[in-house]
Order: C-alpha cells, then sequence, then structure tokens
C-alpha cells in the first residue's frame, strides 16, 4: 500500500517528468490524495487512466475491499491531482505498436509506455507485470526510486 515518506526524502531528487499509470494514481487516491515522492514533479497520463482508476475504484467496493465512501472520496480527488493528459486517441497508433512488439493483446498498458516514450521520461508503475513488459523499452519504476 502506499505510504507517504517523510519530508526529507522527497526533496532527495530534483524535479523530472514521469508518466504515472493507475496503479500508482489509485494508491495515491486511497493514502488521501498526498502526492509523497511524486511532490515536485511533473506528472503526465494517457487519457485513460482516469477511466482505469474510476473503474479499478468500482471493481474494490463491488468485492468489498473498499468502502463505498472511500471510493466516492477518491474519486472527487482525482479531477484534483496535477497530471496532464494526453489528449484522447493520440497514442492510438504508437500504442499498438508497442502491444504488438511486446506482444500484449491489449493495449491499455501499452498507451502508459508510449507517452513515456514519447515524452523521454520514466513510466511510475506499481504492476510487476507491467515493469517486466516495459523494461524493455523505457525506464521504469516505482514511486519511491525517485
Amino acid at each position: 500500500m502506499w505510504s507517504q515518506p517523510s519530508t526529507a526524502r522527497e526533496s532527495v531528487t530534483e524535479s523530472v517528468d514521469v508518466v504515472v499509470d493507475a496503479s500508482v494514481v489509485l494508491q495515491i487516491l486511497l493514502a488521501g490524495g498526498g502526492l509523497g515522492p511524486l511532490q515536485g514533479h511533473t506528472l503526465h497520463a494517457p487519457a485513460l487512466m482516469p477511466s482505469e482508476v474510476t473503474s479499478t475504484l468500482r471493481e474494490l467496493v463491488w468485492r468489498g475491499d473498499a468502502p463505498d465512501d472511500a471510493a466516492r472520496s477518491a474519486l472527487a480527488t482525482l479531477g484534483t491531482l496535477p497530471i496532464t493528459h494526453d489528449s484522447p486517441g493520440a497514442l492510438a497508433i504508437e500504442a499498438t505498436a508497442v502491444a504488438a512488439q511486446l506482444g500484449w493483446a491489449k493495449t491499455y498498458d501499452a498507451e502508459y509506455v508510449a507517452l513515456a516514450r514519447r515524452l523521454d521520461c520514466p513510466l511510475l508503475t506499481l504492476d510487476a507485470r507491467l515493469r517486466r513488459g516495459a523494461g524493455a523499452l523505457i525506464n521504469v519504476l516505482t514511486p519511491l526510486d525517485l
């Protein structure tokens, strides 16, 4: 689970551009919306990220893994996070090529990889499968690596 490190940890690195995936944003939201080690960095995500986060929150409530009020609070905070979203559809061709190159059937994760490649910046994820696959093409980190 996401936890916010001390202020001293946050000031260790200089500000960088990073692409954040839904797993990272979800943990930020479930921890109360504080950016923790991402504070001061410029955050980017493909246009599909808010939908992925919303869907995952709904699934957590449906399974009984998160209370409804926590999910509502997280959704209210989602739109306030300082994340620049790419235009819908802007990554379609590149994401399709990335998915084909990595042998993935779907392009959801490939959009994060394509955006990180386009911006020449790291992808931050808590998803081990995505880290393993995308690591062949881009720099993939966890938030604590910053």
